[in-house]
């Protein structure tokens, strides 16, 4: 099962972070190059503890949807999400946020996922998806970062 790890230091505060990455709104605008739109569930504000989100976009030329249930929180320090239907087998998402020095916060972001149809999904993994996934989930974590950073900035 592959195992995603990305981590980045942002100068705000975790709970300001932690607001951002739990947006629903934030989601759609850092994963405009899917089309993400959230059409069931919390569609927008802040998910909380127990909520569902189902997501529609585009990835590969497809248009998929997958909903994620928040199954773990505890404010501001981490929430977890995973996977209720969609296109993978599983998928288990940990988002963690530590204090730093300086005002910094360090996010760690871990996604661990399983692909479906057995020897094809392993193949899939190690020729593009694994990629695929890393790159999209860092550039929602940049944009989650300049936005926290903007929002530091503005005070």
């Amino acid at each position: 099962m592959p195992s995603i790890r990305i981590e980045l230091f942002i100068h705000a505060p975790a709970e300001v972070i932690f607001d951002l990455a739990r947006s629903i709104d934030i989601h759609a605008k850092s994963t405009a190059q899917t089309r993400e739109r959230p059409i069931a569930g919390r569609t927008s504000g802040l998910i909380e503890l127990g909520e569902t989100v189902t997501w529609e976009a585009i990835h590969f030329g497809i248009k998929q949807k997958l909903t994620a249930k928040i199954t773990e929180m505890e404010r501001p320090s981490y929430f977890v999400d995973e996977q209720v239907r969609g296109a993978f087998k599983s998928f288990k998402h940990t988002h963690e946020f530590i204090p730093a020095e300086g005002g910094r916060t360090r996010m760690i972001d871990i996604f661990e996922y399983c692909s479906p149809m057995g020897i094809l999904g392993k193949l899939a993994d190690k020729w593009f998806l694994e990629a695929y996934m890393r790159d999209f989930l860092l550039q929602r974590n940049l944009y989650i970062k300049s936005e926290a950073e903007k929002a530091m900035k503005e005070k």
